[in-house]
């Protein structure tokens, strides 16, 4: 019956029917092959077990996901029965079916909510729309590092500060009980009451307007109905697009009570951003950025995620010059003044390995252990480097090393 089925199995009458509260007479049968509670699983005819079908298959789709370890059932039951689904074909596609995978840790995803609005009067990148970058994959700054104009450099320090304060307001909320989809509603209202478009949403078609990474997820996390718990980690990347340039950062947070060996990891992968950091200067290979990164996460006993890079950013979101974060990369070129880029190297606990969840976003470790990052937007100046999404004096106190 879990599917087009209609068939079902007789009763006793003192049950009451799911739908109109007549004496029912017949059962869902894959509610009893699942154990579950005859009230709300008995009916008194075949018509008004069809009529039901839509909302009460659900019912089985819970059973499941407690069976396999996902927790707040009751979340996931309102979740689909306010309309959200679960996301499939990289943001293109919804289905109210949990899907099927070898998941590598305890986290599992949870439905999304539809895509969120953005006003007419919001300038907004080529995406927006359909979904499809046009400018930014034929262009030719995909292979030359360009060499921002000081009104481009006063654009991306604005639009770049912009996103510092947004990370901060999604900053602010995160605690046990807040669902990563709360978070994305902050970031999207707080860009858009800046002026901004949150860049991430319906880029390539990803449907929110940030990435929020969970515990062994890397990176491109989907904000969902899923509740933060108290222990978790939680990384949240915000990037605006104002006055047509784009702004990026992301950081790391704990939820809650964190044990010591999260802490560490959150520590050190913040170090080797810092570290990266006060590299940048006119004359230094790009591919050091990987050296220094890896020789401070190797000592600490963690590993470089290899699949996802630093990137050259302004009126396009991804450009030139790409930025591994490991040892022996094979990064071209040299920076120069007026390049700015990002640097936000992920940690893993565990392997560097990666997987790609059924959503075609979410990475998560391959061993399931977990991951941490940082990242921020930077300036190649002539004496040295400015970090243009650095923290602001009003930025909230969310890492205790901070504070040393």
């Amino acid at each position: 019956m879990d599917g087009n089925s209609n068939s079902t199995t007789t009763v006793e009458s003192s049950l009451s029917c799911g739908r109109c509260g007549k004496p029912a007479l017949l059962q869902c049968p894959k509610c009893v092959e699942l154990k579950l509670p005859r009230e709300g699983a008995a009916f008194c005819s075949q018509d008004c077990f069809k009529a039901s079908w839509s909302s009460h298959k659900s019912v089985h789709l819970i059973a499941k996901l407690s069976s396999n370890g996902a927790e707040n059932a009751d979340d996931i039951s309102i979740a689909l029965n306010e309309g959200w689904k679960y996301c499939i074909k990289k943001g293109q596609a919804r289905t109210s079916k949990f899907p099927l995978f070898e998941w590598t840790g305890t986290l599992r995803p949870y439905p999304i909510s539809s895509m969120r609005n953005v006003p007419a009067h919001i300038d907004k990148p080529d995406w927006a729309i359909d979904g499809i970058p046009k400018a930014e994959p034929s262009s030719d700054l995909q292979h030359v590092v360009e060499i921002k104009t000081p009104e481009q450099i006063k654009r991306m320090k604005e639009t770049s500060r912009i996103a510092r304060e947004v990370l901060d307001a999604a900053a602010r909320v995160i605690k046990p009980g807040v669902t990563t989809d709360e978070i994305d509603a902050v970031v999207h209202e707080a860009t858009i009451a800046a002026g901004g478009y949150p860049s991430p949403l319906n880029y390539h078609f990803f449907p929110k307007s940030c990435c929020t990474s969970v515990n062994e997820v890397i990176c491109h996390g989907i904000p969902d109905s899923r509740r933060l718990e108290d222990g978790d980690i939680v990384n949240v990347d915000v990037t605006v697009y104002y006055k047509g340039v784009h702004g990026d950062l992301n950081e790391t947070y704990f939820v809650g009570n964190v044990d010591d060996a999260s802490k560490q990891l959150v520590k050190c992968t913040y170090e080797c951003l810092e570290k990266a950091i006060a590299i940048v200067k006119p004359g230094v290979r790009f591919r050091e950025v990987g050296e220094v990164i890896n020789r401070h996460a190797s000592m600490s006993g963690f590993s470089v995620v290899k699949s996802y890079c630093g990137h050259g950013i302004g009126e396009l979101f991804h450009c030139a010059p790409n930025i591994p974060h490991y040892g022996k990369n094979k990064a071209v070129g040299v920076m120069k003044a007026g390049q700015t880029f990002t640097i936000e190297p992920m940690i893993n606990s565990g392997v560097w390995r990666d997987r790609l969840w059924p959503d075609g976003w979410t990475a998560v470790a391959a061993d399931g252990k977990r991951s941490a990052q940082f990242e921020h937007t930077l300036l190649v100046t002539e004496t040295g480097v400015e970090v243009l999404t650095a923290r602001l004096p009003s930025s909230p106190d969310m890492f205790p090393w901070l504070k040393a």
